[in-house]
């Protein structure tokens, strides 16, 4: 029997991180020693203060279901988180916990977009943005940058691709895939473009907030700019900062009336996040944070290492990043010297000859380059880096 798909679904690309991922374990079932530099998740267990919170949740019997925007205790959190980090005041009303940031973010769409809206979207970008936006049968606009503007959109971009039909911006910084972010003047300047469209919405993704080592310190476009704070989503989570991927909390503050609509979607899709994820997110928030320091000072560290290593390799070039833990690497020249077709064959190839996984640029809409993560021990990053420079090498 022929199964009929719906169009939207027929727009969706497979996620290229899983995808790359998936062809590795594959790999490593075979035999092959395989380091994975695809995958963004830290390498860091979930500190030992916010395990036990999740362990004490099951014993005390806190496995119902709960809210379907969250528990009182984990909101209250993250009001208090954010006015603490980021000098921004929210109501209960105005905070909605999800099964992570991704569904934050999605629920957002749902809730705002329709046919024929546009979605500003700089490239590179993370890979679900696009095909999150066509699943709301919006229509994504990708601002393409330069690695010598560090991957940033400037105002004269932004000013020029508003229009009539657009409905919303994204920006996330530190980025993933180039971990750049906007400094507080760049931030200023595309505020003030945006103040000049006020039916244009910004979607803040900030999670990768805390994993940070810029000049300057972290902002978001709404304490630089605070007449865009009730146009604002804030999307963020625990899930990079705390290393708790596979817990799934995340979170949106935003204008109410929005978040009642984005309830509306999680409440009709799946209700209430994890109850014993809760619990250990609303502890990661209100305790000690130096496990983040910790966290972020191996990142740096790593980071610090790999950059230089890669600019040594034939044909790679790649720029410091301000956060996250990832490196952006423009491969065109290594491309032409192997005699590749593009970067999805390179990262074909550094998997099969090296034991290397990567994710190809493409999937970030910047051909010719690849997203390496260095959320792995630096010993094992500094022998997958010198397999790659090999390989290269040997051509």
């Amino acid at each position: 029997m022929s199964i009929r798909f719906s169009s939207r679904v027929s727009q969706v690309k497979p996620s290229a991180t899983i995808a790359m991922s998936m062809k590795a374990a594959e790999l490593r079932a075979k035999g092959h020693e395989i380091f994975s530099l695809s995958m963004g998740e830290p390498d860091f267990d979930t500190p030992a203060h916010i395990r036990q919170a999740g362990i004490d949740a099951i014993e005390n019997g806190q496995t119902r279901y709960t809210a379907v925007d969250g528990t009182p205790d984990l909101k209250k959190a993250i009001i208090a988180k954010l006015e603490r980090d980021n000098d921004l005041v929210y109501e209960p009303n105005q905070i909605l916990v999800s099964g992570g940031a991704k569904q934050s973010i999605y629920n957002m769409l749902q809730a705002l977009l329709n046919e024929g809206d546009e979605v500003l979207i700089p490239a590179p970008y993370w890979v679900s943005y696009p095909d999150m936006v066509r699943l709301a049968d919006a229509d994504p606009v990708i601002l393409h940058t330069k690695a010598d503007d560090d991957y940033l959109i400037g105002e004269q971009q932004l000013r020029s691709a508003i229009n009539e039909n657009t409905r919303l911006l994204i920006l996330n910084a530190p980025s993933n895939p180039t971990g750049m972010s906007y400094g507080r003047e760049q931030l200023q300047a595309l505020g003030e473009v945006l103040l000049e469209f006020p039916r244009v919405m910004i979607c803040s993704d900030d999670i990768y907030e805390h994993i940070w080592w810029g000049d300057e310190p972290f902002y978001n476009i709404a304490q630089v700019v605070p007449e865009l704070k009730d146009r604002m989503v804030l999307v963020n989570g625990v899930s990079k900062a705390y290393a708790m991927t596979g817990w799934r909390i995340g979170y949106a503050a935003g204008p109410a009336e929005l978040i009642t609509q984005m309830r509306k979607v999680q409440g009709q899709s799946t209700s209430n996040p994890c109850s014993i994820s809760q619990v250990a997110a609303t502890a990661a928030l209100n305790g000690d944070q130096s496990c983040i320091e910790t966290m972020t000072q191996a990142f740096k560290e790593r980071h610090d290492w790999i950059v230089p290593a890669l600019n040594d390799c034939p044909g790679f070039s790649c720029r410091p990043a301000k956060g996250a833990f990832y490196v952006f690497v423009d491969c065109n020249e290594a491309i032409a010297g192997l005699g590749l077709s593009d970067d999805l064959a390179l990262a074909e190839h550094l998997l099969e000859k090296a034991g290397v996984a990567t994710v190809p640029g493409t999937a970030f809409g910047a051909p010719g380059h690849l997203r390496l993560s260095f959320a792995l021990g630096l010993d094992d990053l500094k022998k997958a880096v010198a397999r790659i420079k090999e390989t290269l090498i040997a051509q």
